[in-house]
């Protein structure tokens, strides 16, 4: 049988809380508020948790980060989000690195982990989605070719973020056509993109105007010549290597999730409580208190998956299961969540001074992206279940 640790209660880690909320309340809604009616980036805020130390909380020690788990990580983004704030300005930074770290040469990381640490170099995208692949990774046709010392790369990606406000970017490419390979996931690798170099010299970048203010992109690469050096990993064992980092992905933007879900209702059990209407509280109607102690039960339960996800990934078992059910269920938790504090805020709620609407914005992304709630149903029918494959 396997033994595995015991789930962290939800209260642990004050001191990362505690230091996380002192950050958050130098910025306080109207901060935040001002960055998405401009639709801009905010600049100052991750500056601030950079110099801190919080983005590079899952860097080692030796490289001058924290050297702190998954479960920590987590707890970063979690109180980001339950502040009032958007974590995915700069939640890049947090895990984009795994790949370097876990795959990347020695002299890949102490190229490029201390500098990420210290803040001098941001790694805030990754690209691999493309417009005819969506989730089909492995039908990506962006293809690397080896000339020489460099690779050669052409084709497009989509969705992919921050790139204006990253120096580095990782790539998944096609190395060897898919007719030459067993399966269809071989033939893919990895490489680091220097954006200060690529752009305007084989990388084009076009901004996509989306309901959320999340600065993502079209790609188009033409020529685009990277350095031999830049592989990480393997030639051809990309697809693996990303697999590799999804899962502290999923675990780390469920506790996001978890951080809205709070955020909503503190917001609204607040409202409730205090909106008189036919002279009585809004909150003392059954029809206004189940939908929200609903929600926050659900969240309760998708915060003890998040924590089992996260100690299991920090432990070094699989957990792909635990990561794809943890992100489900905090993203149908925070929905729900905002639902239900966006309808009794009534019209108010579409108030832009009263942050719902923008919070609700935000959350809804999580039911689509970085994986839709679909495709986890799809993996839990397939993967847990024993159910066939449906795709």
């Amino acid at each position: 049988m396997r033994a595995d640790p015991p789930v962290q209660l939800p209260n642990d880690y004050p001191e990362i809380r505690a230091g996380v909320r002192a950050l958050c309340a130098d910025f306080p809604p109207e901060y935040f508020r001002d960055i998405d009616a401009r639709r801009a980036y905010p600049e100052a805020f991750v500056d601030a948790l950079t110099r801190a130390g919080w983005l590079a909380a899952l860097i080692p020690a030796e490289y001058g980060g924290s050297g702190l788990g998954v479960c920590e990580a987590s707890v970063v983004m979690e109180e980001i989000n339950r502040a009032g704030g958007n974590a995915g300005a700069c939640h890049g930074q947090m895990y984009n690195m795994g790949t370097v770290l876990r795959h990347g040469s020695a002299e890949q990381k102490a190229r490029y982990l201390p500098a990420i640490a210290r803040g001098e170099l941001r790694l805030q995208s990754m690209a691999v989605t493309e417009p005819t692949a969506g989730t089909d990774t492995a039908a990506i046709q962006t293809v690397a070719v080896r000339k020489g010392e460099r690779y050669v790369v052409n084709g497009q990606k989509v969705w992919t973020s921050r790139v204006q406000h990253s120096d580095l970017m990782i790539l998944l490419a096609r190395t060897t056509p898919m007719a030459q390979v067993k399966k269809r996931s071989e033939g893919l690798s990895i490489f680091i993109v220097d954006l200060r170099e690529a752009l305007g010299r084989g990388l084009t970048v076009r901004p996509i105007a989306n309901m959320v203010n999340h600065e993502t992109n079209e790609l188009f690469f033409d020529n685009l010549e990277i350095p031999a050096q830049n592989l990480i990993g393997e030639e051809g064992r990309g697809f693996r290597y990303i697999l590799d980092g999804l899962n502290a992905e999923r675990a780390i933007i469920a506790a996001e999730c978890i951080g809205d879900g709070y955020w909503f209702i503190d917001k609204v059990t607040r409202y409730a409580g205090e909106r008189v209407v036919f002279g009585r509280p809004i909150g003392q109607n059954q029809g206004v208190q189940f939908p929200i102690a609903e929600a926050y039960i659900e969240l309760e339960a998708a915060n003890l998956m998040r924590f089992r996800a996260c100690e299991l990934f920090d432990a070094g078992k699989p957990c792909g299961a635990e990561a794809n059910m943890a992100k489900y269920l905090a993203a149908k938790a925070s929905w729900e969540a905002a639902n239900a504090c966006l309808q009794f805020h009534g019209g108010f709620g579409f108030a832009a001074d009263y942050d719902v609407e923008r919070k609700f914005r935000e959350t809804r992304l999580y039911q689509v992206a970085p994986i839709s709630t679909n495709l986890i149903l799809a993996y839990v029918a397939e993967h847990v279940l024993g159910l066939p494959r449906s795709f």
